[in-house]
């Protein structure tokens, strides 16, 4: 019985991932939130429904341990919104007192050009890593809003591969319950057709109890009719040789005449020739007859033993349509009963657990698709403006670069050797304005990007630490599996279980197996599916049905008292008579002596004797003519009847054996049936019964084995968990990491640029005091006084 397999439902392709990415930087950016926050989830710690005040102080100081990193850098960040612009101004102000470096004065010396170019790596060094850093966040900040908008899509499709799931549940189950059908169409069937179905079961079971006496029979009168042919063969053979006996001693009296007439005229020398040879050695008639045999053959053949043999055949061909005929009454009860199978099983789809967790999961995902249409265009509003702030953040460290870049390519363009700095160019002089400038910007701008470092490294590096980290080595689960941790939430109450045994944490890792709800949610513990299925009830009122059943076949009898004692009397008045003395006259030649022989003595005379020569030789030539012709007509006939009693007295012993064996045989099988007919028919009836019922045993086993392993195989809610993390962790808040790493990642070399570019802006500032120094690499120009010592001078 092909039962068939559960077809799995198709599910989407997955999460699309945001088209930008920046692997390195997200690494760096766990690497350095695992430093931060090295300690395990603080999970005696997480209780919702605990209030504020419930916290002791034990409590509190766990806490701040295990947000002891965060703390720290909070605590640096704070600092450095304080200082950095603190520092800015009194900057500021002291240069315009012209104090720190604010004086436009440069002094001179040997390592200038050393100096200056050393400076101007550094801030070229310094500045690649504030645009890769900038770079880095932009690409975090679009691959942000990338997943903020393909978050929603991407979410839809898993809650539709989720929904896909769920709706997949109860097909399979009316799969399985449509699959009742086949036990339940072919035992309607069955009952239909009980005629031929059980029919033929005890026909073929008296047929196999009968078989061997039936065979005996049929062949012991095959060789009853063997043997009445070849008695009959053995009369026609004696038949033919009387005849031929009685023509040819016309014919040997007449050519004896004729010789004896001869050799009288022959005289003395044909005296010794003797015509006694010419006489036939047998007389054909005395061969015993067979006509008792054929007698007693012929009765067995004109009996009706054949024709009463088919009758019982007959009569077992009618077996088929007694059984229909008296079986309806039970066929349909049976039928009633199957009906009431149908129903019960039918009614597994409403009594199944599985398919309330399918009803109030899908009403669960059904709201929360709602609330996601419903803040899906707010959500996306709101990022595009977040992605504009950030990208303003963005381009002020962009801002410090490009004011840098320009200051590396100006400066160094306008600057001529040998210049003295009061008299620079306006392009070297606008390249140190440009480094001023970046430094301005650099003072401005860096509080202001640290706060938001400081903000979303906050929020976002503890959320990740919280949820991604904390999903990834299955904290999150355990925190989840601890009861009360969520208010008024209930797995087992949402799942619609009646046992509280359902935790995320084994449900994830049999998902990921792929195993199927019944043994996810350890249905049997609440619901028996062996009463769900147990139709033993109906099976009990077909049994009950069917023993009352009553089919009654009329006797079968293979052989009547005269038919016994007609083939017993065959087989021994069937035995052949004494052949021995027939036999050995039959080996013997046809005449008393060789008619060659005569020939050839009477050819001899025929030399020696002129006046009777002629007659000799015609003698001779009709003494050879004849035994040919007896030869032909005699060998014939001699022949068969030799070769049919040779077997008629093999056929006739082993007739008399098969007699014997075949009347025991018929008496047992008589006497089996008569006793053993009512027995039959009950076992072959609950054979009929047990093999009808095992096609629902069948059925039982394998519709408990597939809701148990095939219904709702979980890995599509595993692989949705997990989408929803990659969603949440790898596109969301790994973007978020990224950008916050990128963004702190300038501000911290915000700070070496203030200071290598205010030293660099010197070297290409136009200055107001010179600063003279002479030496051999130093070339001055003309209007300088040489008879002076080699002393700065100033002047005005």
């Amino acid at each position: 019985m092909e039962l068939g397999n559960i077809s799995e439902p198709t599910y989407g392709p997955g999460p699309e991932a945001p088209g930008s990415s920046t692997p390195g930087v997200v690494t760096m950016a766990h690497g350095f939130l695992r430093l931060v926050q090295p300690n395990p989830l603080p999970t005696e710690l997480i209780n919702f429904e605990q209030s504020q005040s419930d916290f002791s102080r034990e409590d509190i100081h766990e806490l701040l341990l295990y947000e002891l990193g965060f703390l720290i850098c909070v605590a640096i960040g704070v600092l450095f919104i304080i200082l950095v612009p603190l520092v800015g101004c009194c900057f500021c102000c002291c240069r315009c007192c012209g104090n720190c470096g604010g004086r436009m004065y440069q002094r001179q010396g040997r390592r200038m050009r050393c100096r200056r170019r050393a400076l101007c790596a550094s801030v070229l060094l310094v500045s690649a890593f504030l645009l890769a850093g900038s770079v880095c966040a932009l690409i975090s900040n679009t691959r942000f809003s990338q997943a903020v908008k393909g978050t929603f899509p991407n979410v839809n499709n898993t809650l539709k591969d989720v929904h896909t799931y769920l709706a997949s549940i109860p097909q399979q189950v009316n799969f399985i319950i449509n699959r009742s059908d086949v036990p339940l169409d072919y035992a309607n069937r069955s009952l239909q057709d009980i005629g031929p179905n059980l029919g033929s079961m005890i026909t073929s079971r008296i047929r196999s109890s009968m078989d061997g006496a039936l065979g005996s029979l049929q062949s012991l009168l095959q060789g009853m009719e063997m043997l009445k042919d070849t008695f009959g063969s053995i009369a026609i053979s004696r038949s033919e040789l009387e005849q031929l006996q009685s023509n040819y001693s016309q014919r040997q009296a007449s050519l004896w005449d004729r010789l004896n007439h001869t050799l009288q005229n022959c005289g003395p020398p044909c005296s010794h020739v003797s015509l006694d040879g010419l006489a036939f050695t047998t007389n054909f008639s005395t061969i015993p007859g067979v006509e008792q045999q054929l007698k007693a053959l012929h009765e067995v053949s004109d009996s009706n033993i054949e024709t009463d043999l088919e009758e019982v055949n007959r009569t077992l061909g009618t077996i088929p349509d007694k059984v229909q005929e008296q079986s309806q009454e039970v066929v349909a009860k049976s039928q009633d009963q199957l009906g009431l199978i149908r129903q019960k099983i039918r009614s597994l789809q409403e009594e199944l657990p599985l398919l309330d967790v399918e009803e109030k999961v899908g009403a669960f995902i059904n709201d929360a698709t709602l609330v996601l249409e419903e803040y899906r265009e707010p959500t996306i509003a709101w990022d595009g403006l977040r992605l504009i702030v950030c990208a303003l953040l963005c381009c002020t460290v962009l801002l410090v670069v490009l004011c840098n870049v320009f200051g590396l390519l100006l400066g160094p363009l306008g600057l001529k050797e040998g210049v003295l700095p009061t008299q620079r160019s306006s392009l070297s002089d606008a390249g140190g304005n440009f480094f001023m400038a970046g430094v301005g910007f650099s003072f401005i701008f860096s509080w202001l990007l640290m706060l938001v470092v400081m903000i979303i490294f906050v929020l976002g590096g503890n959320i990740y630490m919280f949820l991604c980290a904390s999903w990834h080595n299955q904290q999150l689960l355990q925190l989840l599996d601890t009861p009360g941790m969520i208010p008024n939430f209930n797995l087992s109450e949402l799942l619609g279980l009646k046992s509280d045994t359902a935790n995320f944490s084994e449900i994830y890792r049999q998902c990921q197996q792929d195993a199927s709800l019944w043994q996810t949610l350890h249905l049997e513990q609440s619901v028996s599916l062996d009463e769900l299925l147990n139709i033993s009830k109906y099976t009990g009122d077909i049994y009950t049905a069917f023993e009352k059943v009553n089919i009654t076949l009329g006797p079968i009898s293979l052989l009547s008292q005269s038919q016994k004692d007609l083939l017993l009397s065959a087989s021994q008045a069937g035995q052949p008579p004494n052949f021995t003395l027939t036999l050995e006259q039959l080996d013997k030649n046809v005449t008393q002596g060789s008619l060659l022989d005569l020939a050839a003595e009477l050819e001899k005379l025929a030399k020696e004797d002129t006046d009777v020569k002629k007659d000799l030789e015609d003698d001779a030539h009709r003494l050879r003519e004849l035994e040919k012709e007896m030869q032909a007509s005699f060998s014939g006939p001699l022949q068969s009847l030799k070769e049919n009693i040779h077997s008629v007295q093999r056929g006739a012993a082993q007739v008399e054996g098969q007699t014997t064996a075949a009347l025991d045989k018929v008496n047992k099988t008589q006497e089996f049936l008569e006793r053993e007919m009512p027995n039959i028919i009950k076992n072959e009836t609950w054979a009929f019964l047990e093999h009808l019922l095992d096609f629902f045993e069948t059925y039982i086993l394998w519709a408990k084995s597939r809701v148990t392993e095939d219904v709702a195989r979980c890995k599509p809610i595993a692989q949705s968990l997990d989408n929803v993390e990659v969603i949440g962790c790898d596109y969301i808040m790994d973007s978020v990491n990224a950008f916050w790493f990128s963004l702190g990642w300038c501000t911290f070399f915000l700070l070496p640029s203030i200071i290598l570019a205010v030293r660099l802006a010197k070297f290409y500032r136009r200055m107001d005091i010179a600063d003279v120094y002479r030496n051999e690499d130093f070339e001055m120009p003309p209007t300088f006084n040489s008879y002076k010592i080699p002393r700065p001078s100033t002047r005005h």
